[in-house]
């Protein structure tokens, strides 16, 4: 196994008055671009939580690790081989919560962000202009007021129960009301091993939390990368 890190540490890589997620106290889990990667050849084994200890993990099955492009830090995901990676410690957000995440897709009908240890939570895609997900066990569905997903850098919101999209910083005005628990300790896939995600995931930033501030702050950061 090879360890990767690019670049420079995150105390390093901050530039003076910049925003980092870890900024935040609500912050559980960040999947930084290029960050916590271990590779196994030219595979990931592991995309270690930058946050805490949610790290992401493919070793049962190596056939199943995403592969991994150095010079843009992201993750490619080959649904034809269920490629994923789980953590043995599962995310629940119960209230209140922002996902940010910066993806691009090469097909549909897809999961990006799931729950392989229970049924009914997931966020993914349904067609090219349709978000789905799972919370509390029942599902809702985002589609976008025009044009379709591609290469996007995605914030997922709920506020006193009302889930937001906003797709490259601009809110979509279709808000759906859910409460009950967002489960998550998988990338790329969902329980029971179905709706693997195909195509690229860059960056995931998960936060217990959410406001006006917090969602442009991580809206600008995806933004650039």
């Amino acid at each position: 196994m090879l360890a990767l890190k690019l670049g420079l540490s995150l105390v390093s890589n901050r530039k003076l008055g910049s925003w980092l997620p870890t900024d935040e106290t609500s912050v559980v889990a960040w999947y930084q671009n290029g960050e916590g990667i271990t590779l196994n050849g030219t595979d990931v084994s592991q995309w270690a939580d930058s946050a805490n200890s949610y790290d992401m993990d493919q070793t049962d099955e190596v056939t199943e690790q995403p592969a991994y492009n150095a010079s843009t830090g992201a993750l490619t995901f080959d649904s034809s081989g269920k490629e994923n990676l789980q953590t043995s410690s599962q995310i629940s957000l119960a209230g209140d919560f922002t996902i940010g995440i910066r993806l691009y897709p090469t097909d549909f009908e897809k999961t990006f962000l799931g729950d392989n240890t229970e049924n009914n939570y997931l966020f993914k895609y349904t067609t090219t202009s349709n978000l789905r997900f799972k919370v509390g066990g029942t599902a809702g569905n985002i589609a976008l007021d025009s044009g379709t997903f591609g290469d996007d850098y995605l914030v997922i919101t709920r506020d006193s129960d009302v889930i937001t999209l906003h797709k490259n910083g601009v809110a979509q005005s279709t808000t759906v009301t859910k409460s009950g628990a967002a489960k998550l300790d998988a990338i790329g896939i969902r329980n029971p091993d179905v709706n693997s995600y195909d195509g690229e995931i860059f960056e995931i930033q998960i936060f217990s939390s959410t406001s006006s501030d917090l969602t442009a702050n991580v809206n600008t950061y995806l933004s650039k990368l």
